[in-house]
């Protein structure tokens, strides 16, 4: 398990470039409806932001250094099993949702991708520099899960807004939880 681990810690960036562009490359041709194309388009996008953000390790290595004083309350782990099934994965089955039951069904993607613009943002503000993938959050995250949430959000109602929004929020704190509880962890031992 150590190996396969060593190994995608070593590819996933790349091989999440390369799904990116062939995603990109394939949605002219993809024939979903415009809410639902929208949830398509979360994959690449998300995707896009990896590179940025995780190129280099250089994400985990600045929350290591910057958020949790250096201790690695981040760690190799944590990152593989937060973007490959739950990134990857949450957005897979919310596009699977949107097209099997409706689009209402996969606004857990756009909640999602704007929970995790706004953490990057307020990073950013709170330490008064760049995190990586910032500029994705910026230039791919906002405008599109903005547009998302607009597009579905005018037929879907508030209850399925707030099933998504939820969703993306506990995502977000079960992800804080655990690393938090690392750093603790690593803190009452030092």
């Amino acid at each position: 398990m150590l190996r396969l681990q060593a190994w995608l810690a070593d590819y996933w960036v790349i091989g999440a470039g390369f799904m990116a562009v062939s995603l990109i490359a394939v949605a002219p041709i993809v024939s979903l409806s415009l809410p639902v194309f929208l949830i398509f388009l979360h994959s690449p996008a998300y995707m896009v932001h990896q590179v940025e953000e995780h190129t280099g390790d250089r994400f985990r290595e600045f929350a290591n250094e910057n958020v949790f004083g250096g201790r690695d309350a981040l760690t190799v782990a944590s990152v593989l099993i937060i973007n490959l099934p739950f990134v990857w994965g949450i957005n897979l089955l919310a596009l699977y949702a949107a097209f099997l039951w409706g689009p209402a069904w996969g606004l857990v993607a756009p909640y999602v991708m704007i929970v995790n613009a706004l953490a990057h943002l307020v990073t950013s503000a709170r330490l008064r520099k760049y995190n990586p993938g910032l500029v994705t959050s910026i230039v791919l995250f906002l405008p599109l899960s903005v547009a998302t949430i607009w597009t579905i959000g005018r037929t879907a109602g508030l209850v399925p807004q707030l099933i998504g929004a939820a969703l993306a929020i506990l995502l977000h704190l079960a992800i804080i939880a655990v690393v938090t509880a690392r750093y603790r962890s690593l803190a009452a031992n030092a």
